[in-house]
């Protein structure tokens, strides 16, 4: 079943700080981020990929190719989150 509507952070009121933290990630890994847009940094990873994303097509990509571009940007937020876990335990002890 497709899924239809954007996606919303678990934790209500996340999203402008997990917005802010897509664009200074995907930034320091050297993509092209617009601190004012910094989901449009999905078309830039497909197009480097060879996956054909573009604005208001998403639906017809397979499921490998959103997984492609999902985990090029995903896969730096979450090692970020674990560091700053882990530095946040860190001074606690």
């Amino acid at each position: 079943m497709a899924r239809r509507g954007r996606r919303r952070p678990l934790v209500p009121g996340a999203g402008p700080a997990l917005e802010a933290l897509k664009a200074e990630v995907m930034s320091r890994e050297g993509w092209a981020v617009n601190p004012a847009r910094p989901g449009d940094v999905k078309y830039e990873v497909a197009r480097s990929i060879g996956v054909p994303l573009q604005p208001g097509t998403g639906g017809e990509l397979r499921t490998d190719q959103a997984g492609a571009v999902g985990g090029r940007i995903g896969g730096p937020m979450v090692r970020e989150m674990i560091r700053m876990a882990q530095e946040r335990l860190a001074k606690r002890q």
